[in-house]
């Protein structure tokens, strides 16, 4: 079966909930198979454009979705059921990746599995910031500089070895809870390399093996035999579910967030972003700006300028944008201002 570009982008639009939102973060993030969290901000405004009626302090309350290290190094937003296999498939491979750059902060394998050890005793029944953890670990000895990168790298390790995750955050700091605490039910997949390309054509619509493989950082060869696995329905160059809705509607305009997983599931991101406008949303230094969404093709970027009393969401489109694509992004700013209990207005 082939699809037209705008029929192929409505398909990816609505697997991505941006057509038809759900109602709860759990949702949100399981529809979506992870969220890249390594911006808190930005992975709040993912679940926005893809909820209802759901707010800022909703996300960051919520226990059944859990922050940590797994597809292709990075802070991941999962489901708190699936942490445990996740971490499982991805955390062995993160750690044994890491294990240069550790060694280049003098995190030894010794210092590494002596601090370890540390942290399982400083953490039980609580949620400890990494200042906290530091702090405790210089009290048996084991002194961090925290003005470097080792804590982060050493918290990282913690996490891929399965022995800490996120916890809430308190204010704008991040903390750590032992992940047999945190983790109270999981599922466990009989094959998870197969559970996750299901879960990613699931949240991505029609896409290719080598498309799995950029977003999640697994060899190219796994991700063939997981896809295969699935006998997915051949859609023009890429594979869909046998149960993906090809006929979609059209994606309404959309405001996302940085580093939104709309942008970052695909290896080509052609369709989706013409490439003489690619530096503009993808500066370098892996940085992804907040993009504007017009009929499920990326339009624009936008920033925001806040006052005491007003947020003003200042969008910058490529081109002149049609006056019904205006009235949808001032729905937006409504929504966004919403979300995050402001006052928002759209400057264009």
């Amino acid at each position: 079966m082939t699809l037209s570009d705008n029929d192929l982008r409505a398909v990816r639009a609505h697997a991505q909930l941006l057509t038809v939102p759900a109602t709860d973060v759990l949702a949100v993030v399981g529809s979506v198979a992870a969220v890249q969290a390594q911006s808190t901000p930005a992975a709040r405004l993912a679940i926005r454009a893809r909820g209802r009626g759901l707010t800022a302090s909703d996300v960051d309350a919520s226990h059944a979705v859990t922050r940590t290290w797994l597809m292709r190094k990075t802070l991941h937003l999962v489901p708190t059921a699936d942490l445990r296999w996740l971490n499982r498939l991805f955390g062995p491979r993160n750690a044994h990746a890491g294990q240069g750059r550790r060694r280049q902060l003098g995190l030894t394998d010794e210092l590494c599995e002596l601090a370890l050890g540390k942290i399982q005793d400083l953490l039980p029944g609580k949620a400890l910031t990494r200042q906290e953890i530091l702090d405790g670990l210089a009290a048996e000895g084991i002194t961090l500089d925290a003005k470097s990168q080792a804590p982060a790298h050493l918290l990282a390790y913690a996490a891929n070895r399965g022995l800490v995750c996120r916890g809430q955050d308190t204010g704008t700091e991040p903390t750590y809870v032992l992940l047999d605490e945190w983790v109270t039910g999981s599922r466990t997949p009989d094959e998870p390399h197969t559970e996750l390309a299901h879960r990613y054509l699931t949240a991505y619509g029609v896409a290719t093996s080598e498309d799995f493989s950029a977003w999640s950082g697994l060899p190219i060869s796994l991700c063939r035999k997981a896809f295969a696995a699935l006998d997915p329905v051949p859609v023009g160059d890429g594979f869909a579910l046998s149960e993906t809705d090809l006929s979609a509607p059209p994606c309404p305009p959309r405001l996302l967030g940085a580093f939104d997983t709309y942008l970052l599931g695909y290896r080509d991101r052609g369709l989706l972003l013409d490439p003489a406008e690619a530096k503009r949303v993808n500066s370098g230094g892996g940085m992804i700006a907040p993009t504007v969404l017009i009929d499920g093709r990326i339009a624009g970027t936008w920033h925001t300028k806040r006052t005491a009393k007003l947020t003003k969401v200042v969008v910058e489109p490529f081109a002149t944008l049609p006056r019904s694509a205006i009235a949808g992004l001032e729905s937006e700013v409504d929504d966004y201002g919403r979300f995050l209990g402001e006052t928002a207005v759209l400057v264009s």
